[in-house]
């Protein structure tokens, strides 16, 4: 394709690099599968976890600005540093999850869903139907407060109220060393998580499922609980009747056990370590971590789409000793290719949406005729066609598919 042929993007596309091979694969999906047929103008940001500490972690609030700015934004994967990261990259200190920071400040809910593929059946049987995760991403242990405790001595819990006295609840009496958590929520970004998963639910005619941990839980967790019944029964009752759709509510580990016999096709409403956790499970029995869809979406109508697994940390060392690497791109691939059909979803630019759709349909059909990445090859149907390719081949086999399609 020539440059006069490319398609124009009408508006800004937010995107916002990561780390260790996923950094890598990210740059060569711009290179083969985007640059080659896109005109488009992107807000570039750098979360690389040395440039984050660069910054201070500030241009990781500068990204989720921009997000805002423009609605459409997408993310590769980052690291999270822990103590070992710290000392590998000279950081200084242990900076909090950049997904965490970008989802407090936009207060938005993650929706996860897998990428079916026709060789690949889900390793639990009865699931037939996509299972999407809606996750809570506000509060939990994403914003936590942390404390080593050293020795003796005791742990309140306490809130003072605007012009009232304070309260207190003692949290432990420590009889010697141990550690102390404190995480928040807000009734606030509840509700904007109860109307995201409604709104969702009732959109992709899915039943939605809701679990806390409300007997134990009795103040926070049912809280969750009090936010969800009251909205639904105030505001979607009706409308859900009318879709032949409903809202279930039961508790963690029962919609765990019941999940495992269902038959898919209903979005799993979670808090935000449950989704977290959970997301995970659903992609590796739907096939793998790295055919798993992410999208943020914030109250104020923005969507930034990102790969829901981690930076393939293993695979990035073979590369840097130059080895090649056979590493699933699908869900860095479907990360853009979502964000350009919302993106011309949004501008009413059909051409960019079906560029978007296209560029899923030859990954699918690409693994579904047989060229797949190493992780992807024990998942598949046993086929004399299977074939399994580096990274760099496989980019290159979807390349050859999406041409032929836009060809036609």
């Amino acid at each position: 394709m020539t440059t006069l042929e490319k398609i124009k993007v009408k508006s800004t596309i937010v995107e916002l690099d990561g780390d260790e091979m996923t950094r890598v694969l990210w740059g060569m999906i711009k290179e083969e599968l985007l640059f080659p047929f896109l005109e488009m103008d992107l807000d570039y940001y750098d979360l690389h976890v040395k440039y984050r500490d660069d910054t201070d972690d500030q241009v990781t609030v500068e990204a989720a600005a921009a997000v805002e700015k423009y609605g459409v934004g997408v993310k590769c994967a980052t690291i999270t540093p822990n103590a070992a990261r710290v000392e590998e990259y000279d950081l200084k200190k242990e900076w909090k999850s950049p997904n965490g920071t970008i989802r407090g400040l936009l207060d938005g809910t993650v929706f996860r869903a897998p990428i079916l593929v026709d060789n690949i059946a889900p390793v639990v049987r009865s699931w037939k139907k996509p299972i999407v995760i809606g996750r809570h991403a506000y509060g939990d242990v994403y914003k936590n407060s942390e404390i080593r405790v050293a020795g003796p001595g005791m742990a309140e819990i306490v809130f003072t109220p605007e012009g009232g006295e304070p309260v207190r609840n003692v949290v432990q009496e420590f009889q010697g060393p141990g550690i102390l958590q404190g995480i928040h929520n807000t009734d606030a970004s509840i509700l904007s998580f109860a109307r995201a998963c409604f709104t969702y639910g009732l959109d992709q005619k899915l039943d939605v499922w809701f679990a806390t941990k409300d007997t134990i839980s009795k103040t926070y967790d049912t809280r969750f609980k009090e936010v969800f019944e009251t909205e639904f029964d105030a505001n979607w009752k009706e409308k859900f009747e009318a879709a032949g759709i409903e809202y279930f509510y039961t508790l963690i580990d029962d919609v765990v056990a019941r999940i495992m016999k269902t038959e898919g096709g209903l979005l799993w409403a979670c808090k935000n370590y449950d989704g977290d956790v959970m997301s995970d499970m659903l992609a590796s029995a739907f096939g793998s971590l790295a055919l798993m869809t992410s999208v943020l979406v914030s109250p104020k109508g923005c969507f930034m789409y990102e790969a829901a697994h981690g930076t393939v940390q293993r695979h990035y060392y073979k590369y840097q000793a130059g080895e090649k690497t056979s590493t699933n791109p699908m869900a860095l691939i479907f990360a853009w290719s979502s964000a350009l059909k919302k993106r011309g979803e949004m501008d009413d630019t059909p051409d960019v949406t079906r560029f978007g759709q296209a560029l899923e349909d030859a990954a699918r059909e690409t693994i579904a005729s047989g060229t797949m990445t190493g992780d992807l090859i024990a998942l598949a149907a046993p086929s004399d066609s299977n074939q399994r390719v580096d990274s760099e081949d496989f980019l290159a086999a979807i390349k050859k598919r999406l041409e032929t399609m836009l060809d036609r």
